[in-house]
């Protein structure tokens, strides 16, 4: 269990699940390894046993309780930037040389629009750039994308040369928002992997028949994704949606984990069951 400094600077222990780190293909995980940092959060934070009382207020319970990233959402945005420091110590705490940190890795947030924009991030900027996407060839910069629903998509070469995060709500992918991040990546798509994070799942993401004809139109592979049920409206599959793009385009290698927010929420926020509730981050960094 790490442990790692919270409110006034108090020891505090993350729970084993508060990150994830990212499983890349079996045959190509030890490589990137030692290249790549990626990891997915969790709403499961810190131990709360481990509060005092006068510290209780940190982590009382709310629609955005324990590990809550968004600044948009409603939250305190004194525990939201707090919450944010935590995640950037834990990446820093990833890359140690002889429990010392090279340089200190910096993560650039993006105010996310379920746009198609996409930006290349040199220097972490200290406010939030509006882009649904992010690529950056630097070291020491980390790229997050939140979603509490939507697909997070996360690319990086075989040499882990450069990497991407994408936010992959269903109107960046009607968008084409992956087919835009790679055409501004310097990687051949054959030389890309890919990873698809927890987002709401093909059972219970009902849509109305003007998203599957979005799709549609673009492709009719796009077909394929979409279950139509009785009351006329379709189940969409976002993870199968991206991994048609990704095929399309020559990613190959791609790696998932398939689990579904609206359904575990318990361990991931859901907007679409909640409402009001937090946001995830998904977050990947060259060594």
């Amino acid at each position: 269990m790490l442990k790692t400094n919270t409110c006034n600077n108090q020891n505090v222990n993350f729970t084993n699940a508060a990150f994830e780190r990212v499983k890349w293909p079996s045959n190509l995980a030890q490589s990137l390894a030692n290249k790549v940092i990626a990891v997915q959060t969790t709403r499961a934070g810190f131990d709360v046993a481990t509060l005092d009382a006068q510290k209780k207020s940190c982590a009382e319970k709310t629609p955005y309780h324990h590990f809550n990233l968004g600044l948009h959402v409603g939250d305190n945005a004194e525990r939201v930037n707090h919450n944010r420091q935590l995640v950037t110590q834990f990446i820093n705490q990833q890359r140690l040389v002889d429990n010392q940190a090279i340089e200190t890795i910096k993560i650039q947030w993006l105010e996310q629009v379920h746009g198609s924009d996409i930006v290349e991030v040199t220097a972490v900027n200290d406010h939030p750039i509006t882009a649904d996407a992010s690529i950056t060839r630097e070291k020491n910069v980390a790229l997050a994308i939140m979603t509490a629903d939507c697909l997070p998509i996360l690319l990086t070469d075989n040499e882990g040369k450069e990497v991407a995060a994408i936010h992959g709500g269903w109107r960046p992918l009607a968008g084409n928002i992956i087919a835009k991040t790679i055409h501004k990546m310097h990687s051949k798509p054959t030389a890309l992997i890919a990873w698809l994070g927890p987002c709401i799942g093909h059972s219970a993401f009902e849509i109305g028949g003007e998203v599957k004809q979005a799709f549609v139109e673009l492709n009719p592979m796009f077909h394929t994704a979409f279950l139509k049920q009785a009351n006329g409206k379709y189940l969409a599959d976002l993870q199968l949606i991206a991994r048609l793009q990704l095929a399309s385009l020559g990613v190959t290698a791609v790696a998932a984990l398939e689990e579904c927010t609206y359904q575990q929420t318990e361990k991931y926020y859901s907007y679409r069951k909640e409402k009001v509730t937090g946001r995830m981050a998904t977050i990947i960094c060259r060594r």
